[in-house]
């Protein structure tokens, strides 16, 4: 280390150095003099009164320049950018462009043969005993009530999703389910937002049209949506509608899961505003959805609905089953007349389609 006296880059070449050099603590380089913090005034700063002999020199800015400081602040950057892009699901991005297809929906008005069998039960009986009669007589009469009917499999792993995330989509189609089946303010049309929360956000804009505008185009009927009963025809003789169905979850690729739903629901219907001994009958309606789930949807506990197929009846092929069933209640015939007619030339027109409703599906009272 050299001493006090050292110029600050050491002896210049050529310089007398050691210790024979007996001037080297009165002879400075041009390194030294630029370095030193005091400054000699000129003689003629020096001709000023009572100027000091020496000023002290600005110190020097041995820091980063403002060009090398904004350098370092754009590689950060730069790194960040590149850090956050490697590190986010290489699938991420691809599946937020993914489309959301359009429920595709058919709806298959079920007419009965006859009159619609029907009992007020015993003398005195409630609609609700009268209900349980018809029921026990009925292919239903082994259903389970309400959502005890909609049981869960067992869920397994698949390849790409794991136990869990198999029975949150299965847990949500059987949400979906009771709420758009269920519901008592679904049933009765007051409402359709519970089953509203469920859709993918990609799929609430088909889902409004269809109740603001309801068409038989196999896309924006509200009963492909949900079960949706006339109020002004028909209501609930007893809430504990009788269901029965499976679930079953399938991966159709690493970033999609798929739930099918294959379920009956029959309720017990009395006519609107009808006095408590009116004659109770049995509506019933097949419903087979196909969900679909990536995994932002099990992320948020949402549905995207890929098909509905839907029979329901004692229904009039005659009437309109888009915006509500209207129901065949006890003692009614189906009117004359087919479906709506149907439109070969056009080619974006579905098939009106109708069925007959089997004697088996019905009562035996």
């Amino acid at each position: 280390m050299g001493g006090p006296g050292d110029p600050p880059e050491g002896t210049p070449e050529g310089g007398p150095g050691g210790g024979e050099d007996e001037y080297r603590s009165v002879v400075f380089d041009e390194s030294f003099v630029r370095a030193a913090r005091l400054q000699e005034y000129s003689a003629e700063e020096r001709m000023a009164d009572h100027a000091p002999a020496v000023r002290r020199r600005p110190p020097l800015h041995r820091g980063l320049t403002r060009q090398a400081l904004i350098l370092v602040v754009l590689i950060a950057v730069a790194f960040g950018t590149a850090v956050y892009m490697g590190v986010r699901h290489p699938y991420s991005s691809l599946q937020a462009r993914r489309p959301v297809e359009p429920l595709r929906m058919t709806v298959i008005p079920l007419a009965p043969t006859g009159k619609v069998p029907g009992t007020t039960g015993a003398t005195g009986a409630t609609p609700t005993t009268a209900a349980e009669s018809l029921y026990a007589h009925s292919p239903a009469a082994q259903y389970e009530v309400g959502a005890e009917g909609i049981p869960l499999p067992a869920a397994r792993s698949t390849p790409h999703f794991s136990d869990s995330q198999v029975v949150a989509a299965l847990t949500t189609a059987k949400d979906y389910l009771v709420r758009s089946s269920l519901d008592p303010e679904v049933l009765t049309g007051r409402q359709a937002g519970p089953a509203r929360s469920l859709i993918d956000a990609d799929q609430l804009d088909q889902f409004d049209q269809s109740f603001d505008h309801p068409a038989t185009d196999g896309r924006h009927a509200p009963t492909g949506w949900l079960v949706r009963l006339d109020p002004s025809r028909a209501q609930l003789a007893d809430d504990r509608i009788r269901v029965q169905g499976d679930l079953q979850a399938t991966e159709t690729d690493a970033d999609t899961l798929e739930v099918a739903a294959d379920h009956t629901f029959v309720y017990a219907l009395r006519p609107t505003g009808a006095a408590a001994n009116a004659q109770v009958s049995l509506f019933t309606v097949r419903r087979e959805l196909t969900f679909r789930f990536t995994r932002d949807d099990l992320r948020t506990h949402q549905v995207q609905m890929v098909t509905s197929y839907v029979q329901a009846g004692p229904l009039a092929c005659a009437e309109d089953s888009a915006s509500y069933f209207r129901p065949l209640l006890a003692g009614q015939t189906a009117r004359s007349g087919g479906p709506a007619g149907t439109n070969p030339y056009e080619t974006d027109s579905p098939t009106a389609l109708c069925g007959t409703l089997a004697t088996g599906a019905e009562p035996n009272v």
